[in-house]
């Protein structure tokens, strides 16, 4: 943006939940100084355990336990991250006419409209999607820039909350095996009662706790050679089974 933009006056701006993976503020630290561009960080006045904490006590004191986020109800991303940014918004820039430039890849579900402001005053912008880069453009500019991939590439494909309900189980595994402690985080958040029928957990089929269990299960199975005469690994055996 800055280089094919030079007239522009660009502001960066990160919105963070206070939920990122200890890898994406390393990056942001990292953009810093390699591009040499200061990038104001935004936040919610309330943390995810102050919304988690009001939402469970409302709902359990109402008769019926809490749900968590999901694709289908991203309250998260909107407490979180979309009204934090309108706030900040009106609040620095009330009587303008705000153009936001948002890195969605043209490769990527356009179910994604991105962020809509309620004043009406934001018009925003897609350069990847106008310009039509999909994965392989972005990975050759952070290639040639200098910044590379985030550290969390190696075990996952997305950005976002150590808690993202889009990870694959193969990435609630990465989690576990790079940061245990958030995975373990993320599993208290899970409810089960099953005298009750209830079961909200990140994944449909199985929670995490069963994802371990059945890891270790598998972990502790002989393998055996395929057709081929070859060995799979643990982690594809465990997969082939899970998915």
């Amino acid at each position: 943006m800055r280089d094919k933009y030079p007239d522009l006056e660009l502001e960066y701006v990160f919105t963070d939940s206070g939920c990122e993976l200890p890898e994406t503020y390393e990056f942001l630290d990292r953009i810093r100084a390699v591009l040499n561009i200061s990038i104001t960080v935004i936040k919610s006045e309330r943390d995810w355990e102050s919304y988690w904490s009001v939402w469970k006590t409302k709902s359990t004191h109402q008769g019926h336990y809490t749900y968590l986020p999901s694709p289908k109800q991203r309250w998260c991303t909107e407490v979180l991250k979309l009204i934090p940014y309108e706030n900040w918004l009106q609040t620095n820039y009330p009587d303008y006419t705000i153009h936001s430039y948002v890195g969605l890849r043209a490769d990527e579900k356009r179910d994604r409209s991105g962020f809509t402001s309620i004043k009406g005053n934001v018009i925003q912008h897609h350069p990847f999607i106008e310009n039509g880069l999909v994965f392989q453009d972005i990975k050759n500019l952070l290639l040639d820039s200098g910044l590379g991939f985030p550290k969390y590439y190696k075990w996952r494909k997305r950005s976002g909350c150590y808690f993202c309900f889009y990870q694959t189980k193969r990435e609630w595994l990465g989690l576990y095996d790079n940061h245990p402690d958030l995975y373990q985080k993320a599993m208290s958040y899970e409810t089960i009662i099953p005298e009750k029928g209830i079961k909200y957990t990140w994944n449909e089929d199985i929670s995490l706790q069963e994802l371990l269990v059945l890891r270790e299960a598998i972990l502790k199975e002989p393998l055996v050679e395929d057709n081929s005469g070859k060995t799979p690994d643990k982690l594809s055996a465990i997969l082939a089974y899970i998915i």
